[in-house]
């Protein structure tokens, strides 16, 4: 059985590649994930985990995190991405939202909100904060936009 992750940040970032592959590792390292190895996970944040917005994870290690991602090579096309997490009472589990599109920031922003709140009253339990993370690009030549909510022991 894995652990339970006990802290967690938001982050947001994004770049420009020569092909799809390095703008997405471009803005991985921008989010200062770039280094890890990503396990990708759902939408639920584990009872009792902290933010911790300084949080440092290690080279190489494996990283549980939810993302989301768009990568465009049209020049002059607006990407976003945005996470959101929904948080209840403390030490109660959260949920983890994400969203990408080609749009703005404020709209990915909007929707990420909107898909937790909705999360909640599906699960009728009463929302008390939350934290998001966007960004938005304008596409140059291969663009990404990369929005996560990484988890750590």
């Amino acid at each position: 059985m894995l652990p339970l992750p006990k802290k967690y940040f938001l982050t947001a970032a994004a770049a420009e590649g020569e092909t799809e592959l390095t703008a997405f590792d471009g803005a991985l390292l921008k989010a200062r994930v770039g280094n890890t190895n990503l396990l990708r996970v759902s939408s639920i944040l584990p009872p009792g985990c902290h933010f911790d917005p300084e949080l440092l994870i290690p080279e190489g290690s494996l990283l549980p995190i939810a993302y989301g991602t768009i990568v465009c090579d049209q020049p002059g096309t607006q990407i976003a991405a945005a996470v959101a997490v929904g948080i209840q009472k403390p030490d109660r589990f959260g949920i983890i939202m994400e969203y990408e599109g080609h749009c703005s920031k404020a709209k990915a922003e909007s929707m990420v909100e909107k898909m937790v709140r909705e999360a909640f009253a599906i699960r009728n339990i009463e929302l008390e904060e939350v934290k998001i993370a966007a960004v938005e690009h304008v596409v140059e030549k291969v663009g990404c936009a990369f929005a996560a909510v990484p988890l750590w022991y």
